[in-house]
C-alpha cells in the first residue's frame, strides 16, 4: 500500500522558499559570486594581475577562502544575468501552481534580462557580471561578454515564461539567442563527426561536453517552438559527438582538454537534463542508452548514504550548494525512471536544510570535512537553491513523492552514519 510523504516536509520547503525569496529581494537580487575576484576595484593597483596565472590564483584564493574577503578587496555586489534567469524559471514554476504572491516578479525578471543583455552584440545574449579568467585562455573574459552557458540558461527561462504567458518578446529573445549560438558559436571539423559550440568565447574551439549538450537542447527547443528546422541538424551533430565521448562507466569528463579530465555532480546533471530535453524537443530516442548509463553512474556515485550530494564522484567532500540544487533538479527530472529518485531528492533537501541553511534566509556555499564556508553567493547558491526548492514543491518529493508503507530502501540506508559514503544503488 502506498502513502503520501508527510505534509511537514512540504511546509518546510515552502517556509524556506519564502525566507529565501525575502532575502534575495532585500538584497535587490544582487550579491557576490565565487568567481568575481577580478571585479575588485583594487586590481588597477596590482599590475601583477595583468598576467593569466596571477588572475587564476587570485580567483581561486577568494573562492577557497573560509572567510569572505570580497569586502576588503572592494568587490561589489552585482545582479548576474544567469541568476536572474534562474529566478525567472523558479517564479514561472511557482506561478503555474497558482502561487500569485510572486507573479509580479516574472515581468520584473524579464525586464532585468532586457537591461542586462550583453552590449554591442546584434543578438540577444548574456554574460556574467564580472570579468573572469578561463583555464584555456590567455586573457580574461570581459565583464558582460556573452557566453554560451549564461545565454542558454537565460534563453530557457524566457521560453519557460513564454510557454506560460505567451509574451512574444520572450520567444523573440530566446530565438535570437539560438541564432547567436548557431551563427557565432557552432563549429565543425570538415569531413568528420567532430562538432561543438565554442565556449567560453567564439575563438575557443575546444569541446566542453555540458556546454555542447545545453546548446543543442536549446536549439532543439527553439526549433520546436518556432518550427524552424535549421537548428536541428547542428544541434544533433554536436550532441552525437559529445554523447560518443561518454566513458565506459557512464560518466563524462568536463571536456576534452587535458586540464578538463574531472567528473563532477552538477555538470553531469546538466548533461543528463540536456539529453532528456533533446529527446523531447527533437522527438528522438537515439540518446536514451546514453542517458540510462549516465544516470546510473550519477545515482550510484554522487550521493552519500546520509543524503548529502557530493561534488565529485570519488570523494565525500566538498558538499556544494550548486551540486545540491542540481541534484534535486536532476533527480526530479528522472522521477519517472524510479520512484526512489523523488525520495532521494527530498532527502538531499532535508540534509541541506540541516547543514547548509542559515535562518537569516540563505544557504551556505560549501561544507568541507573540517569546516563550513558560510559565504552567501547569489548566483551560485541562492538562485540555484530557489529554483531547486521551487522544483521540489512543484514537481517532486514534497508534494507527490510516493513510497512503501514500510519505508523505502533509501530511508533505511540514510540512517547509517554520516561518514559512510558508499553510493546509493538504483532499484531494479
Amino acid at each position: 500500500m502506498l502513502k503520501v510523504v508527510n505534509r511537514w516536509e512540504n511546509r518546510e520547503a515552502e517556509a524556506a522558499l519564502s525566507k529565501l525569496v525575502a532575502y534575495c529581494q532585500q538584497n535587490d537580487w544582487a550579491g557576490y559570486d565565487p568567481y568575481d575576484a577580478l571585479n575588485s576595484r583594487l586590481l588597477g593597483k596590482l599590475p601583477l594581475l595583468d598576467r593569466r596565472l596571477p588572475r587564476l590564483a587570485l580567483t581561486q584564493a577568494l573562492k577557497r577562502s573560509p572567510v569572505n574577503l570580497r569586502p576588503l578587496m572592494l568587490v561589489p555586489r552585482a545582479q548576474n544575468p544567469k541568476a536572474i534567469g534562474l529566478f525567472l524559471a523558479a517564479f514561472v514554476k511557482l506561478s503555474a501552481l497558482g502561487t500569485k504572491s510572486w507573479d509580479s516578479l516574472i515581468p520584473y525578471m524579464i525586464d532585468r534580462l532586457v537591461d542586462l543583455r550583453s552590449p554591442g552584440v546584434p543578438y540577444w545574449c548574456w554574460g556574467y557580471s564580472f570579468p573572469w579568467q578561463a583555464r584555456l585562455m590567455k586573457g580574461p573574459v570581459a565583464k558582460g561578454a556573452p557566453n554560451l552557458v549564461c545565454t542558454t540558461f537565460v534563453a530557457n527561462a524566457l521560453l519557460d515564461a513564454y510557454a506560460q504567458t505567451h509574451e512574444a518578446r520572450c520567444l523573440e529573445m530566446a530565438s535570437s539567442a539560438a541564432e547567436y549560438i548557431l551563427n557565432e558559436l557552432y563549429w565543425t571539423k570538415e569531413n568528420s563527426a567532430v562538432a561543438g559550440f565554442a565556449y567560453p568565447l567564439p575563438s575557443v574551439r575546444s569541446n566542453t561536453y555540458n556546454a555542447n549538450f545545453m546548446a543543442a537542447a536549446l536549439l532543439c527547443r527553439v526549433s520546436k517552438y518556432t518550427g524552424d528546422d535549421k537548428f536541428l541538424n547542428p544541434a544533433l551533430k554536436a550532441a552525437r559527438f559529445s554523447a560518443a565521448q561518454q566513458n565506459e562507466n557512464g560518466s563524462w569528463y568536463y571536456g576534452e582538454a587535458p586540464s578538463q579530465k574531472w567528473i563532477d555532480n552538477f555538470h553531469t546533471g546538466y548533461n543528463l537534463c540536456a539529453l532528456q530535453a533533446i529527446g523531447k524537443y527533437a522527438s528522438t530516442t537515439e540518446f536514451e542508452a546514453h542517458v540510462q548509463r549516465g544516470f546510473e553512474f550519477y545515482r550510484n556515485h554522487f550521493f552519500r548514504r546520509d543524503g548529502a550530494a557530493k561534488y565529485y564522484h570519488d570523494r565525500g567532500y566538498p558538499i556544494d550548494t550548486h551540486c545540491v540544487a542540481q541534484s534535486i533538479i536532476t533527480l526530479l527530472a528522472f522521477k519517472d525512471l524510479d520512484r526512489s529518485n523523488a525520495e532521494l531528492a527530498d532527502s538531499v533537501f532535508r540534509w541541506t536544510m540541516k547543514h547548509m541553511w542559515d535562518e537569516r534566509g540563505f544557504f551556505y556555499y560549501r561544507v568541507l570535512s573540517l569546516f563550513t564556508v558560510r559565504a552567501s553567493y547569489m548566483r551560485w547558491s541562492q538562485a540555484w537553491m530557489l529554483l531547486a526548492i521551487a522544483t521540489l514543491i512543484c514537481d517532486g518529493a514534497g508534494a507527490a513523492c510516493l513510497k512503501g508503507a514500510a519505508g523505502s530502501e533509501f530511508d533505511r540506508m540514510r540512517l547509517q552514519p554520516e561518514n559512510q559514503h558508499e553510493p546509493v544503488r538504483i532499484a531494479r
